[in-house]
This record gives C-alpha cells, sequence and structure tokens, in this order.
C-alpha cells in the first residue's frame, strides 16, 4: 500500500511540474520577443487540434504554437549576422535552455542577432505526415527572418542546431523541396540560410550510425528504406548547400563523429569548400557553451572567427 501511494505521489508531482513550467517557462525568455510561425488557420500539415505547451526542467515536449524568441545584441555591437538556433533533444524533446538561450546570449555577446526555435515535435498527434513538421517549421523560421531583415537590421541568416537540432539544421540547408508554402507573402522568400553550423549533428538516418532514438522519433520502428535515405543528409548535399561548420568530439556515444566526417566530406566534394570540421578528443554529447574540457572549450572562439573567415559576420 506504502509503494502504491509512493508510485502515486510521484506520478502527480511528475504532472503538477508539468503543468507550473507550461504555464510559466516564457519566463526563462524574458530578454526575448516571441513570434508565432503561422497565422490561425494557415499551419500546414496540421488536423487543427488545439495543443497545449508541455515543458518539463527546461525542455519542451510538445509545442501548441510553433514560434521563435528573438535576442538581440547591443547597439553597439550589431553585426549583420542572424543565426537562428535549433535546440536537438532526440526529436522527442528540445533543451532550449542548454541548446538555446544560453547560446542566444553568447552570440549576442558577440553582436549577432540570435533566433530560438521551439518547432513542432514529430510526436505531436496535431500532424499528419509527421517527419515533415520539423522542416517546415524551420524553412518558415528562415523565410521569416529574411523577410524581416531590415527590420533586425540583419543581412546574412545562419542556423544552429544541437544534436537532433542539427539534423534540422542540416536538413534545411540540405533539402531543396518547399514544404512550407501556405500562400502567403512569405512564400517568396528563400528558406535556404546563408551557413550552417552543426553541433554533434545527427545527419544520416542509417541505422549503424544514427542516433537510434531521433531515428525512431522522426520515422517510427521500421521505416521503409526510402525514408531513410531521404532523410539521411549525406546523400543529398549538392553544390548549393551552404558553407557548414561542423563541431564534434571524438568520445560521443550517442551520435558517432562520423556523422559529421561524411557529412564535410560530401560538402567538400560537391564543392563547399568553406567548410570546416573540428573534431575534438574529448567534449562527449551535446556540445555545449559551459563547462568543455581541454581544447573542446575553444569551439566558440573557433566558431566565431569562421562565420568572420567566410564572410558572414561583419559590424554594421
Amino acid at each position: 500500500m506504502c509503494k502504491l501511494k509512493l508510485i502515486l505521489l510521484s506520478v502527480f508531482a511528475f504532472f503538477a511540474i508539468t503543468v507550473v513550467r507550461a504555464n510559466h517557462f516564457e519566463e526563462d525568455f524574458g530578454g526575448g520577443r516571441r513570434i508565432d510561425l503561422w497565422s490561425v488557420g494557415n499551419m500546414p500539415n496540421s488536423r487543427n487540434m488545439t495543443l497545449k505547451d508541455s515543458v518539463v526542467n527546461h525542455r519542451t515536449w510538445q509545442i501548441g504554437v510553433p514560434r521563435m524568441y528573438v535576442f538581440k545584441p547591443c547597439s553597439d555591437n550589431h553585426t549583420n549576422t542572424a543565426v537562428i538556433l535549433i535546440p536537438g533533444g532526440g526529436y522527442a524533446k528540445q533543451a532550449y535552455e542548454a541548446a538555446g538561450i544560453t547560446m542566444a546570449q553568447w552570440l549576442n555577446s558577440i553582436g549577432i542577432t540570435a533566433f530560438v526555435l521551439l518547432h513542432r515535435l514529430p510526436t505531436s498527434p496535431d500532424l499528419v505526415e509527421p517527419d515533415k513538421a520539423p522542416l517546415q517549421d524551420a524553412q518558415r523560421a528562415v523565410r521569416y527572418v529574411r523577410a524581416h531583415a531590415s527590420e533586425f537590421g540583419v543581412e546574412k541568416i545562419g542556423v544552429m542546431g544541437c544534436s537532433a537540432g542539427g539534423h534540422v539544421s542540416a536538413c534545411v540547408s540540405t533539402i531543396p523541396t518547399d514544404v512550407s508554402a501556405v500562400g502567403d507573402s512569405l512564400d517568396r522568400y528563400s528558406f535556404r540560410p546563408d551557413f550552417s553550423i552543426l553541433i554533434s549533428p545527427v545527419i544520416t538516418m542509417r541505422e549503424e550510425l544514427t542516433n537510434k532514438g531521433s531515428r525512431k522519433a522522426l520515422l517510427g520502428d521500421n521505416p521503409a528504406d526510402e525514408m531513410v535515405d531521404k532523410y539521411s543528409m549525406e546523400n543529398h548535399v549538392t553544390s548549393d548547400n551552404p558553407p557548414t561548420l561542423l563541431i564534434h568530439a571524438s568520445d560521443d556515444k550517442a551520435v558517432s563523429p562520423m556523422n559529421s566526417v561524411m557529412m564535410y566530406s560530401e560538402l567538400i566534394e560537391k564543392g563547399v569548400t568553406k567548410s570546416s570540421i573540428h573534431i575534438f578528443p574529448f567534449g562527449k554529447h551535446a556540445i555545449a557553451m559551459r563547462r568543455q574540457p581541454g581544447t573542446t572549450a575553444l569551439w566558440p572562439e573557433i566558431a566565431e572567427n569562421w562565420m568572420k573567415e567566410i564572410g558572414v559576420f561583419q559590424l554594421r
């Protein structure tokens, strides 16, 4: 009986935390203005369900309305660059604090306007085609920033994603098919970013090298070969891909660094020669801003200098 009570109390505590955090987690984005990606009734790939945000421990498990939060740098340190941050979480959640807000603060410190994207997850019950939703929202995010570039004072727009967020970033940088057109004014803007920064990224859906949790959440238990190929980005790189910086650690047990190696190899073979790769000996999975070992701690400086080197980062 005592054990049953303990279980019931644990379950109650979990849902209580979920409700509290879902109601108040936007306070975490206190410095950022909210931008909803789709107007009411105009969101593609939707069953028109009304969903609430589900948030636990700075991670979104469900998003009612896909959106971004914009964080602007100080006016005396403003560059012509914007970066859309796409937090990862195995396509089951998004770690918006560690892989979103914290990185936005760093980007602001070097003069970059940052947008944290909270996209629909393929686990959402509202979706008609679950695999398409993250890419649709990412394409829409790039289009929105490009359409409002003069408002934000930017010219170059990049994407930056970690883990499964790296896969979304690779998809929006690689897949040429327009899956986000809805017949409004944003459709005329390009959804292809000017550059990409991929951190500990999932690149392939091949079973032997992918992150199995990400593959299952995106494609299901037994995906068809054509779906595996469709979302294995190393198979679809062309000369139209933007320059890409890949950051990974050799001791990453969740996503093999061979994901980054394969992507870099294809980029160079296709002539995207401004791309760069850094595989550090330590750092494990989802390399973050804080407490990185040894040379891995240099990755933010490398990213900043790479953006300058390829010409997408200049003071206004």
